[in-house]
């Protein structure tokens, strides 16, 4: 299983669940292959032909399955194509396994990466309304310690000490939230 929650009812004649679903799992496509094919020139290649693939197969997806393992199927087959021109042509020889092997690495880690970023959502949630401001100014906003403190009406220590102490609940929340998604 790869992590991703199977998909709504879908379908398979509709382009816009087509491209709804593609919109959804876009990024991580992308970094799915960009992650198996070292050229990034190729990858962009591969990329634009698995969605070509993914477009003229959609009619046999299975509404409500899993879009991403349904994707990661056939963006696998490109990549071993493309792996295989590249060897004929080039005479380099790539185990076939090893690429698979990295791919089920990359599944692997991705699956955490997803438990931990739906984790620190639901922390970020449970914070009280000024934390969750600090945070979002400090890492999303991207503000100096000394913008946050003109900002909150503090101290540039009061800032520091309050974020270092966010920093630490949130850790654990993340901690705990993950091991319960991986539990279930």
């Amino acid at each position: 299983m790869d992590g991703a929650p199977p998909e709504t009812r879908t379908n398979p004649t509709n382009p816009e669940d087509y491209l709804r679903l593609l919109a959804q799992h876009d990024r991580w496509l992308a970094t799915y292959v960009y992650s198996l094919v070292s050229s990034s020139h190729d990858a962009e290649d591969i990329l634009q032909e698995v969605k070509v693939v993914l477009w003229r197969e959609f009619p046999k997806f299975e509404s409500g399955s899993n879009f991403r393992a349904w994707a990661r199927t056939i963006a696998m087959h490109q990549i071993l194509n493309y792996r295989r021109a590249v060897k004929r042509q080039a005479g380099q020889i790539l185990d076939e396994a090893f690429v698979e092997a990295v791919a089920e690495e990359i599944d692997r880690q991705s699956e955490g990466l997803e438990r931990k970023t739906n984790a620190l959502k639901h922390c970020l949630g449970k914070l009280p309304e000024g934390h969750r401001k600090m945070v979002l100014w400090r890492y999303y906003e991207d503000c100096s310690i000394g913008e946050i403190a003109v900002r909150s009406q503090r101290s540039s220590e009061a800032v520091y000490r309050l974020l270092s102490r966010i920093r630490l609940v949130l850790s654990e929340c993340v901690t705990r939230q993950a091991l319960e998604q991986e539990a279930r």
